[in-house]
């Protein structure tokens, strides 16, 4: 065992569960309703995780899968809708499959491992030189779009992840089970 990889995972793993539970309760008019001006709805940026995140950077990026070759050339789709006739429950099961399939590729990757692929028609400059770099930058992306869905979430209807102050002194853990 890796104990690096297994930290970096642990992490990755929690805030993949962060973005499960912010959406969870969630009626399927507040999944698909625009909350911020830029429009995106919270089923659409679970949509994005899944195709433009779990999918490109691991089956993609660091094992080179060829069903997702597509996706690492300039001018791809980016994923910031549902497709039409798309259900939540395809969209959320589609997200646990992108994790799922994610993490066989991690299981078999090692940190110090080049990218089987790069999108160099899309970043031609910048490169991301191993599998732990890799994994820091989803990392960074899984975690700044949890805080998206915070914010959504609580604008929606007042749900915070923490539950309230989690400074006030409370014995309360959050819901994510850390302190």
């Amino acid at each position: 065992m890796n104990a690096e990889l297994d930290a970096l995972k642990g992490a990755l793993d929690s805030q993949r569960a962060h973005v499960l539970g912010i959406l969870e309760g969630l009626s399927e008019e507040d999944l698909r309703r625009p909350v911020l001006p830029s429009g995106w709805s919270c089923l659409a940026l679970l949509r994005h995780l899944t195709v433009d995140v779990e999918r490109f950077w691991f089956p993609g990026v660091i094992a080179g899968e060829p069903d997702v070759a597509g996706q690492l050339a300039a001018g791809a789709e980016a994923h910031w809708y549902v497709p039409e006739g798309m259900s939540t429950k395809e969209v959320f099961a589609d997200y646990r499959a992108a994790i799922a399939r994610a993490d066989v590729v991690l299981a078999a990757a090692d940190l110090e491992q080049e990218p089987a692929a790069w999108p160099a028609d899309i970043w031609p400059t910048w490169r991301l030189p191993d599998v732990r770099r890799v994994l820091i930058h989803v990392l960074t992306e899984i975690a700044c779009h949890s805080g998206h869905l915070d914010t959504a979430r609580e604008l929606i209807d007042g749900t915070t992840w923490l539950g309230g102050n989690p400074y006030a002194g409370s014995s309360a853990v959050p819901r994510n089970g850390l302190r």
